[in-house]
């Protein structure tokens, strides 16, 4: 859909979803009626070998929304040590052969393209070890993105954000693209749209919490298989409302 058919024109501002407010406020926007976030990564940025998102194409590791931040992937792979790296693969890509890759990563430095690690990857599993269904490499690539652009402490400040500029009766959307992403924000819907979050076994509430949100929501809308059809890449997509109380 062009932008161009939209009256006022759209402004656009490049920033992270961190500095809402900050944007928000000094374009006017204080008081939002909707607030949609798209959590997906570009198919811009996926297809540009240049920016290291992929292990289709060689190119080098770099991994960066945003080329003015200093911390690549190729930072992490050379840099950090194999337990960081273990860490990183297992708690953001959800990679069960963690530590065998960061052996070999290590093993293997310097890495220098995408290549370089996707062959590291294919050497440390077992080849009757690989999925069928996505590229053995595939968990290693998502869970150091996912570091490099700290993308869910991202997403929760930009869910706090939102909050803060919504009007009474503005709703905030979110698509999300794997089970990371949507999990935040489920727990962060599900809590702010509660009078209390003390523990269940306590007899009295004390968090003095009030519900800011109402879910509209109450389970993901995913999308149809016409969509998928024509845009095969957004059938993990999932997405969220609530509205603003």
């Amino acid at each position: 859909m062009a932008l161009a058919q939209f009256a006022p024109a759209p402004v656009i501002v490049h920033g992270r979803f961190s500095e809402l407010v900050t944007i928000a406020s000094a374009n006017g926007f204080d008081a939002a009626d909707l607030i949609l976030f798209d959590f997906g990564l570009s198919s811009t940025q996926i297809d540009d070998p240049e920016r290291g998102f992929s292990f289709r194409a060689d190119g080098p590791l770099d991994m960066r929304m945003d080329p003015g931040a200093t911390l690549t992937a190729a930072r992490i792979v050379n840099d950090s040590d194999a337990a960081e790296i273990e860490r990183i693969l297992r708690q953001y890509g959800d990679e069960r052969w963690a530590r065998r890759i960061a052996q070999f990563v290590v093993s293997r430095r310097p890495l220098r393209t995408t290549r370089d690690l996707a062959q590291a990857v294919e050497a440390a599993i077992p080849r009757a070890a690989w999925p069928r269904d996505i590229n053995v490499a595939t968990r290693t690539f998502q869970g150091l993105r996912i570091a490099v652009n700290d993308e869910l402490g991202e997403i929760e400040a930009g869910l706090r954000a939102a909050l803060s500029i919504l009007k009474p009766g503005g709703r905030m959307a979110t698509i999300s693209f794997h089970s990371l992403e949507d999990r935040l924000v489920k727990s962060f819907f599900n809590v702010e749209s509660k009078d209390c979050i003390c523990p269940p076994q306590q007899p009295v509430c004390t968090c003095g919490h009030r519900a800011t949100l109402r879910l509209v929501t109450r389970r993901p809308v995913r999308p149809s298989e016409a969509e998928v059809a024509s845009n095969p890449r957004a059938r993990s997509a999932r997405l969220r409302v609530a509205e603003r109380i």
